[in-house]
């Protein structure tokens, strides 16, 4: 009797596992937003509150993801020296800031002890001189992995590596989709998607854009479908609304949405006039998709309601349609991702504004609020908990903002080196990847 009452208890706190329990994917299951935890850290330092800080070596910006006691991050290690990535917005001319490494490197994937951060293995998935360009400020490992608890998935667009590995560290598959140059030769960046096994990844470049899907567990094709796009960073979210399940990218041309099969279902035009960074916000009732191309004419924050079919573009003279709840036009974004949090939604301008609108009407809450004067750029993506917005800058500090409708500066936590990751938040954790090191931040942990 007591083995059945400890296996009905284990059913039971299966079925209700938090969002803060796991982060498996880019920016978490929430876009951001981690269920409250009065154990999460609101301050911390080099040194306080941390639990442990390890060296990564390579250079890469994808973020860490975490189930149990697994972390996950991967990086691109070069056998000769490469340039320091510079702070700051980047300059949108194309031949700017573009390079290509001559030295070989190693791609390679981490699993680290969420306890003691220890390196538990690493797998090299391929080696040799990179085959496109990048940017000086991207790096050839700026995808995220996601995993399902089982494995994690790798997807390396410099490399055209697709992979899954289980958590011994074995390789279970991999496929080469290509390694194929952006528009302007800056790199990828679009990290995979992971849905009922299904594994999506988008890929936009100037040869042949595509987005396709693979089965998670062996890696066979599912469907890949070719997009009318030249370049994009932008990740693919899953949108659960009360219509269906939907795959929604933004692209530098049109938003689109597929279903869980590959079949186009709706697309918008109106984004900037190149490639977009920023990753679409979906709610159940709302997805929120922008872009803030520097210079753009166009760079808008949609929110758009669910049930879209064919094109549900605005014309000219409208700010709102029956899919568009409503367009904001020069909200936009370069970099960092949107932040719904609330009965609010939150814009972090890449010079260090923050503003504040109702996420439903689309009415300003509060315009542009700056940080810091002195800060040099914003690139990670803002999260949330316990009531308060975090910011990292690319300096290293992370300003902590009340959330609601009045803007209050909280404080600043610093780390003294170079951030463009978004982190992960979990199990009580903070998990922030610098340029050149991995931290574990919790309260009460010292060093």
């Amino acid at each position: 009797m007591r083995g059945l009452l400890t296996s009905i208890a284990a059913v039971l706190a299966l079925a209700h596992v938090s969002a803060t329990d796991h982060w498996p994917q880019f920016r978490g299951l929430q876009a951001g937003v981690a269920d409250d935890d009065a154990t999460l850290p609101d301050t911390w330092s080099e040194t306080e509150n941390v639990a442990w800080k390890i060296a990564i070596p390579g250079q890469s910006w994808s973020s860490p993801v975490v189930w149990g006691d697994h972390v996950f991050v991967t990086s691109a290690i070069s056998s000769g020296t490469e340039p320091s990535p510079e702070k700051g917005i980047a300059d949108p001319t194309p031949e700017v800031g573009r390079m290509k490494s001559a030295a070989p490197h190693r791609w390679v994937v981490f699993d680290i002890d969420f306890k003691t951060g220890a390196i538990r293995w690493q797998r090299e998935l391929r080696s040799g001189p990179p085959l496109i360009n990048r940017h000086v400020r991207n790096s050839y490992a700026s995808e995220t992995p996601v995993t399902d608890g089982e494995r994690v998935y790798v997807y390396f667009g410099s490399t055209g590596i697709v992979a899954a590995i289980d958590f011994t560290g074995t390789v279970v598959w991999t496929r080469d989709v290509g390694a194929l140059e952006s528009g302007q030769g800056w790199g990828m960046a679009a990290s995979p998607l992971l849905y009922k096994g299904r594994l999506v990844i988008v890929n936009d470049n100037r040869m042949q854009s595509f987005i396709a899907a693979f089965d998670a567990k062996s890696g066979e094709p599912l469907w890949r479908n070719p997009r009318e796009e030249f370049e994009g960073w932008s990740t693919p979210v899953i949108w659960e609304n009360s219509t269906r399940a939907e795959i929604v990218t933004a692209g530098a041309r049109r938003v689109r949405s597929y279903d869980v099969d590959g079949k186009l279902l709706w697309e918008l035009s109106g984004m900037s006039d190149f490639g977009s960074i920023p990753t679409p916000v979906a709610r159940p009732d709302l997805v929120y998709v922008s872009s803030g191309y520097p210079g753009s004419a166009r760079r808008p924050v949609f929110a758009i309601r669910p049930g879209g079919s064919g094109d549900i573009s605005l014309k000219p003279e409208e700010t709102s349609n029956q899919q568009i709840a409503w367009v904001q036009p020069l909200l936009g974004s370069y970099q960092t991702s949107g932040l719904a949090y609330g009965d609010y939604y939150y814009t972090l301008l890449d010079r260090g504004f923050l503003l504040c609108h109702d996420a439903k009407s689309g009415k300003q809450i509060y315009g542009r609020q700056r940080l810091s004067p002195d800060a040099s750029g914003f690139a990670a993506s803002p999260w949330a908990y316990n009531g308060k917005i975090f910011l990292a800058s690319e300096d290293g500090d992370t300003y902590v903002v009340q959330a609601g409708p009045q803007y209050k500066l909280l404080g600043k936590n610093s780390l003294n080196e170079m951030i463009l990751a978004s982190p992960a938040v979990a199990r009580g954790s903070l998990i922030v990847r610098t340029q050149s090191k991995l931290y574990r931040i919790a309260k009460g942990s010292k060093r």
